[in-house]
């Protein structure tokens, strides 16, 4: 089982929204939990120039981006933001 870390940021912007979002993405990080490895239509690894950043799908909402830490069995979530805003941000990712 991995712990999962949430930048402060990211957290900001789960406490801001609905009830029903907030409980959305609040079930699917801790899906990561279990597994935060892709191999689910809804999670993919992108390959960066300098490490493997993640991206998981709530919904068709919201775009989660993490990273896995292996060897402390960890998962931080570095930045949460809907979808319209993640294509933006990063392209089609």
């Amino acid at each position: 089982m991995y712990s999962v870390l949430i930048n402060r940021d990211a957290q900001k912007y789960v406490d801001s929204l609905t009830e029903k979002s907030r409980r959305l993405v609040k079930k699917k990080l801790e899906m990561l939990k279990d597994n935060p490895h892709p191999g689910r239509a809804d999670k993919k690894k992108l390959q960066l120039q300098n490490y493997d950043l993640f991206r998981m799908h709530v919904s068709r909402s919201y775009t989660i981006f993490y990273r896995i830490y292996e060897v402390e069995k960890t998962v931080k979530i570095l930045d949460i933001m809907t979808i319209e805003e993640a294509h933006k941000m990063y392209g089609m990712l």
